[in-house]
């Protein structure tokens, strides 16, 4: 007699991935690469008016108190922080080009479900379909 399967061991199926079409696929990659590109002319925007700013201070703290340097040090932070911001978007929509060069585009890291339209078409660059992305935040 043959035992039935171990619910346990048992290996769930792949889901079955719809392939793009190569308009849809050049439609997506596009789109991803002008966002990517803004992305890079804001983030060499940022940095150069944080080189002004930087500027600008160094040559008006004459007569600073504690106060005024704090206050100084604190915005430089927020400065770097919105730059830093900045970059890691770049880097996840690049890691959405490669995962789109790859064929895992639009199919969620964590479960292999399909990231739903509205949610990419919202996030470009999502990994995580909804469901785990909510699991994630939990945590």
């Amino acid at each position: 007699m043959a035992k039935p399967a171990d619910t346990k061991t048992a290996r769930k199926a792949a889901p079955v991935k719809a392939s793009r079409s190569a308009a849809e696929t050049e439609k997506i990659r596009e789109a991803l690469a002008a966002r990517r590109d803004e992305l890079r002319e804001e983030y060499e925007s940022t940095l150069t008016e944080i080189a002004e700013l930087q500027r600008d201070r160094l040559t008006d703290s004459a007569g600073d108190d504690q106060a005024d340097t704090g206050t100084k040090t604190f915005e430089r932070e927020q400065e770097i922080s919105l730059a830093n911001n900045i970059l890691d978007r770049i880097n996840q929509v690049e890691r959405a080009l490669e995962r789109l060069d790859d064929g895992q585009y639009g199919w969620c890291e964590r479960c292999g479900n399909p990231i739903p339209v509205e949610r990419l078409a919202a996030f470009p660059s999502a990994t995580l379909c909804v469901t785990c992305k909510q699991l994630e935040e939990r945590r």
